[in-house]
């Protein structure tokens, strides 16, 4: 059981990161308040207070715990850092699914 959750984790973390960088560089990039210093902090404080709930119901807590919901308020708040950082610096990935 512990061994799914650590790949659980691991999975939302990705999902989480790479869906929240595209849809900063793409629907967020004439926004300018979500160029701040303190938004992914906001945004990543944000995601692990709406995923700690899970962690206390009795089937969904099996798989997501406290560091799940760690992984995933840290993956938000790096794919907000990194979405801005995008933007400022005009690099688009290579792949892009528009």
């Amino acid at each position: 059981m512990f061994i799914i959750s650590i790949i659980f984790a691991f999975v939302l973390a990705t999902v989480l990161h790479s869906g929240v960088r595209k849809f900063v560089r793409n629907r967020l990039r004439y926004v300018d308040s979500v160029q701040k210093g303190f938004v992914p902090f906001i945004a990543g404080g944000a995601a692990l207070i709406a995923v700690l709930p899970l962690a206390v119901l009795p089937v969904i807590g099996s798989f997501i715990g406290i560091g799940t919901a760690l992984a995933a308020g840290l993956a938000v708040g790096s794919g907000v850092a990194a979405g801005v950082r995008d933007i400022r610096t005009g690099v688009a990935p290579l792949i892009s699914n528009r």
